[in-house]
């Protein structure tokens, strides 16, 4: 690891060198495996946060309580710390910069990580296929990469990012604090017409209550990909 870059008060982003590193498509992810003194060994995955052509991989991972590999990567591990990593893995939650059709980004929680990947390749790409983010979170300090969203919107032309806040919004945000629900994904995402691809990563029971709304609007099945985690 040669950076550790703090995104919010649990999460963090980790900055790896990795030697033979093959190249990476937007949306894959890597298994992280850690072996203590004692021989035992522990893996979980995690999603690729930096652009395809990057020349060093970044994992943003999010701390969960007592979660061996995470609590590690987020509290303990330090520059000059070696893992073995597994990948890169994965072929169908994945965005090809040759793609010509509109994107929607549907995220809640960490489940923006591999999300901005392709928002980054898209960026790196110089493509200027229509992009919308529509990012449910807590609160905004909970909100990963938000500086950087800032920036994006304003750079990067045909991105558009819109937040759910689910327990606490800020003073200058339109909604109440709930749930991502029919009216909001409708005003903030793609009409089905256009037939976007979607693309929705999240907690399972997010995932599965996101991708229901896109069908029930419309959106046809096999336009939609999903990605789940817990």
């Amino acid at each position: 690891m040669v950076a550790i870059r703090p995104e919010t008060a649990t999460t963090s982003t980790l900055t790896l060198e990795v030697p033979d590193w093959p190249g990476h498509r937007a949306g894959q992810h890597v298994d992280v495996r850690l072996t203590a003194p004692d021989g035992y060994t522990t893996q979980r995955s995690y999603s690729i946060a930096s652009a395809t052509d990057s020349s060093t991989v970044d994992l943003t991972v999010q701390g969960v309580p007592d979660g061996e590999v995470s609590s590690y990567l987020v509290g303990v591990a330090m520059n000059g710390d070696q893992f073995e990593l597994r990948g890169p893995i994965g072929g169908y939650f994945v965005w090809e910069p040759s793609a010509v059709d509109p994107v929607l980004l549907v995220a809640g929680g960490s489940g923006v990580v591999p999300l901005m990947a392709m928002i980054r390749t898209r960026a790196e790409a110089g493509s200027r296929v229509p992009f919308r983010l529509v990012y449910s979170v807590r609160d905004p300090d909970s909100a990963i990469y938000a500086t950087e969203l800032v920036r994006r919107v304003r750079d990067d032309r045909g991105l558009d990012v819109s937040y759910v806040y689910t327990r606490a919004a800020p003073p200058d945000h339109p909604y109440p604090p709930g749930r991502l629900d029919a009216a909001r994904l409708a005003e903030a995402g793609w009409p089905a017409e256009l037939t976007p691809l979607c693309y929705v990563c999240g907690p399972t029971g997010f995932v599965e209550a996101a991708a229901d709304l896109l069908v029930a609007a419309g959106h046809p099945a096999e336009r939609i990909r999903t990605e789940r985690y817990g």
